[in-house]
């Protein structure tokens, strides 16, 4: 790696290596599944060929071929702050990419089920990341070529799906309504009123990646297995954290960025919850 940086702006050496993410051009496939928690990456045996292997602070780097197709993996930590410094230095190593957050939620509508996925369609923007870059009423949207490929994705492997509007949090504890001793939160009643208002779920991700692609000009979308039911105040055991994962997993989700234009099977309603519902 070329010692010195380009500048304090643009953290990045001579070969464009980016000083958070220690990636350059080349490295990154135009395919990207993000997600929050680096043991969700694969392992090798995943891919038929591996490409490159990076871990550098919380990030953690995977670029292989899965399927026939390139793709690059990325653990980026928990929250908007850290997705942000992902998203923004990857796009410095990859023009037009198609980036799936694969990640974990909380469910705030009854009826949803632990290991159920939720495809979001929008986000409520409850953090503050974004607002650094856009307007306060500024919309995040999820490609919705995006929305009807990972429904078909999730048919696809027999998993009971949710689409719908999710809620941002840029936190675990306050922000999403726990209150644990000694640390009240100042809105208690936030999973009810966000209930109330239709959003299905509640997480720390997605809204940054959406908001940040629809400023960038890129395909994004996001999926997340339900990990905690908040109507009810249940929680994953330690043994069921694994069959989440697995329908979160890249080889899982893989195809649903085969196409650069999401083209894939119309969105069957047989195992999926609209909308609506």
């Amino acid at each position: 790696m070329t010692q010195g940086y380009e500048s304090a702006t643009n953290v990045r050496d001579a070969e464009g290596r980016q000083y958070h993410i220690a990636l350059k051009p080349g490295e990154v496939a135009r395919h990207v599944i993000l997600v929050g928690d680096p043991e969700r990456a694969p392992g090798r045996r995943q891919f038929r060929k591996v490409e490159l292997e990076r871990s550098n602070r919380e990030y953690v780097t995977i670029t292989g071929v899965h399927q026939g197709l390139r793709v690059s993996v990325m653990g980026t930590g928990m929250g908007a702050a850290s997705t942000e410094i992902a998203i923004v230095e990857l796009c410095q190593c990859v023009e037009r990419p198609v980036m799936i957050r694969c990640g974990s939620t909380g469910a705030l509508q009854p009826g949803m089920g632990l290991g159920d996925l939720v495809i979001s369609q929008a986000a409520l923007r409850l953090e503050n990341t974004t607002r650094f870059y856009v307007e306060d009423s500024y919309p995040a949207v999820a490609d919705p070529q995006a929305v009807m490929a990972l429904a078909a994705a999730a048919d696809a492997i027999g998993q009971r799906w949710h689409v719908g509007v999710t809620a941002t949090s840029p936190s675990f504890y306050a922000g999403q309504g726990r209150s644990i001793m000694g640390f009240p939160p100042r809105e208690p009643d936030i999973v009810e009123r966000l209930a109330r208002q239709g959003v299905k779920n509640l997480e720390m991700e997605t809204a940054c990646l959406l908001t940040l692609a629809t400023l960038r000009g890129f395909s994004a979308g996001a999926v997340c297995a339900v990990y905690a039911t908040r109507a009810d105040d249940v929680f994953i055991s330690p043994a069921q954290r694994t069959w989440p994962k697995r329908h979160v997993s890249p080889p899982a989700w893989g195809r649903s960025t085969r196409s650069t234009r999401w083209s894939g099977p119309a969105v069957r309603g047989r195992s999926g919850t609209p909308a609506s519902a």
